[in-house]
Formats: structure tokens, C-alpha cells, sequence
């Protein structure tokens, strides 16, 4: 079994000290069954030797990717290097129907992928009807829950991981605003925002979550979340 993760420049410098890679760890994977690919790479990997991929938190997509200006200058940070590559690495690994795990900026590609929109800045365009609003954006150290979401299909593979709500960090600037075509909202935050979501179709193993849980594996619904695509991916593995 080979699980691929693609992250940001910076964080493949750091390679295993990565929570990523930690987190996998956690869920039983060596660490010869683990590597780390970024922008950098200049050439997008054939994944036909891989069988599981997380697309990890970084910089924001670039709004151009779903049609609409940069508004916010200063605030919203773009990668357009990792935007291309990534935007490529999931189209393989989707065609595939390899297991895959977003993560932050994870669930917001692939929201893109799928002809989805953002919030480009939480703060000025998301506006929720719940009168207590979760700090999406958290001071807290970044392994501490500071708010809950609910799933709002139990029949879902979220639904695998927990029963009803958890608890969670929260670290984005950004979420998504209007759903892929191909995707369902999974869960949601106490003010309505899309915490995670997953392939509407019978697709193996496809599900992108909002929070951080491999800031949180000690937490048993973190690691239950890992062990899950893990068990996908060694599936995959045994009949390839």
C-alpha cells in the first residue's frame, strides 16, 4: 500500500513532522507506505502505484477557478502553482476512483473541481442565522475543539466516524459557499456553514471535511477518520 499526500511546499520541507504524516502513522500506516508530493514536483505523479491520497490545508484558491474577481487583496492568499497541480492530481486520482481524503483546503478544491463556489472571506460575506457564531478562524492552539458540527446524512461515511456531532477545530478563512454538481453536504457547523462533504455518487471513499483532524488524532472521532480511508486505501491495495 502506497498513500500519496499533497501538500505545500513548506510543509514537504518538514516532511515527518508533518501532522499528516503523524496522523497516518497513528492509524497504523508505516512510514515507507507514506510520501509527500507538492508544486514543486513540477510533474504531476501517475497514481497508478497509489491507493489513497489527502489533499491537505494551505493557501486559498484562486477566485478566478469559479468565476468570480479577487476581492479582498491583502486577505485572500492564492497559490496558483498548487491551484494547477492540484487541480490535476485530484482529476487522476478521481478517474481512478482512488480513496480520497480533503482536508480545509482540501474541501474547497474539491468543492471547485466540481464547479462549486467560496466565501472568499468568512468574515465579510458569510452572514448565518444562528445567533452564536463559531470563531472559524481560531486563537486556540490549533488542537483544541472550539465548536461542534452534525451530520446531516447518516448515511454517509462521515457517519462512519461519528454518531450525530462532534467536536472540532475550526482554522479557515474561506469554506464553501455553493455546492458542487456530484457533491453532498455531509455535515454543517451550529450556524449552518458546510463542514464537510462527499461524493453524491458510489464512489469508494470520497470524503472532505472544513477542520483539521490530524491536529486532533488523540481525539477517537479524529482517528476513526484516518483509520477509515486507511482500511479504503489497503482495500484498494489488495486487489490492484
Amino acid at each position: 500500500m502506497k498513500i500519496l499526500i499533497s501538500v505545500s511546499d513548506k510543509e514537504k520541507a518538514k516532511a515527518d513532522q508533518s501532522p499528516y504524516y503523524k496522523a497516518l502513522q497513528a492509524a497504523g500506516v508505516k512510514s515507507e507506505e507514506i510520501e509527500m508530493v507538492s508544486p514543486s514536483e513540477h510533474s504531476v505523479p501517475n497514481l497508478r502505484d497509489y491507493d489513497g491520497i489527502i489533499f491537505s490545508g494551505g493557501k486559498d484558491i484562486n477566485p478566478r477557478h469559479y468565476e468570480e474577481a479577487l476581492k479582498y487583496p491583502g486577505v485572500v492568499e492564492v497559490d496558483e502553482q498548487r491551484d494547477a497541480f492540484e487541480f490535476e492530481l485530484f482529476e487522476r486520482a478521481h478517474r481512478r476512483r482512488v480513496p480520497i481524503l480533503g482536508i480545509c483546503r482540501g474541501v474547497q478544491m474539491i468543492n471547485v473541481k466540481f464547479g462549486g463556489t467560496l466565501y472568499q472571506d468568512l468574515r465579510q460575506e458569510f452572514s448565518p442565522d444562528a445567533a452564536a457564531r463559531p470563531d472559524h478562524n481560531q486563537s486556540a492552539p490549533r488542537p483544541e475543539a472550539t465548536h461542534s458540527v452534525t451530520l446531516t446524512d447518516p448515511d454517509s461515511g462521515l457517519a462512519e466516524t461519528f454518531q450525530g456531532s462532534c467536536l472540532v477545530n475550526s482554522l479557515h478563512r474561506q469554506a464553501v459557499k455553493r455546492l458542487g454538481r456530484g457533491l453532498r453536504v455531509t455535515a454543517r457547523s451550529e450556524d449552518g456553514l458546510v463542514e464537510a462533504v462527499e461524493s453524491a455518487d458510489a464512489y469508494p471513499f470520497l470524503v472532505a471535511v472544513q477542520w483539521h483532524p490530524e491536529e486532533m488524532v488523540d481525539r477517537p472521532e479524529a482517528r476513526k477518520l484516518f483509520e477509515n480511508f486507511v482500511a479504503k486505501c489497503r482495500e484498494l491495495a489488495e486487489h490492484r
